[in-house]
């Protein structure tokens, strides 16, 4: 997108891997190299009532990450109350997701940014809108791909997937990497494959593994220059 600053994508290979996790840790990192930090999420759904409007909690972590930069409400210009897909969960509130409006709000954090951070819902292929996809949005806007992928049995299958589907999609959407969160060490205590997925992911990914995110952790234990992966989309 012309006249926008470099930036991330940030995408899933499900709902609930950890993407505002890791995006927000992508902020902070980006914060303490003395950058001004974008956040923009361009909607959510399953978000609560507060002081007469709707809030997303991710939109608030991400907010904060990037230390509270500009106004909350232009983080996530579009907001819906129903845990579900967003054309579902707007058309429960009869209301529709505005098509111009998830790409029109990033101008205003192009203005005021160094480097964007965008986040996605879901995977690439979540309805968006009536007619977009996540990838749809993605690959407009241009961004090099997170894809952010959770500690689990079977994130070797899903995250093989979401490349495919990022290769694939629109004649094929940038990716700077993967990276891979720790799921509660409650489920983790019974998942073999948690020993051995960093591994296989960096063995059978075309692109590389560039973190893995122990649980809860507030940094990321390995250097990543997020800033020059940003540029990369440029």
């Amino acid at each position: 997108m012309s006249g926008t600053p470099p930036g991330l994508f940030i995408t899933g290979t499900d709902t609930g891997v950890g993407k505002t996790y890791v995006a927000g840790l992508i902020a902070r990192a980006l914060c303490e190299q003395s950058r001004r930090v974008g956040v923009y999420k361009p909607v959510a759904t399953g978000c609560h009532a507060q002081q007469g409007r709707l809030v997303s909690d991710d939109a608030v972590a991400l907010w904060q990450a990037a230390g509270q930069p500009a106004e909350l409400a232009r983080v996530c210009p579009q907001c819906f109350r129903a845990p579900l897909a967003p054309p579902l969960a707007a058309s429960a509130e009869g209301r529709a997701v505005d098509r111009d409006l998830l790409r029109r709000g990033l101008d205003y954090w192009a203005e005021r940014s160094d480097v964007l951070i965008v986040e996605g819902v879901g995977g690439l292929l979540t309805p968006l809108a009536e007619e977009d996809y996540v990838a749809d949005l993605a690959a407009q806007v241009g961004f090099p791909l997170i894809i952010v992928t959770r500690n689990v049995l079977g994130t070797i299958n899903q995250t093989l997937q979401t490349l495919h589907v990022a290769g694939t999609y629109g004649g094929g959407l940038k990716v700077a990497g993967v990276v891979l969160n720790d799921a509660d060490p409650a489920i983790a205590a019974t998942d073999m494959s948690v020993a051995s997925n960093s591994q296989e992911l960096r063995r059978r990914c075309r692109v590389p593994l560039l973190a893995h995110v122990p649980w809860k952790a507030s940094a990321f234990s390995t250097a990543v220059d997020w800033a020059s992966l940003a540029s990369c989309g440029r």
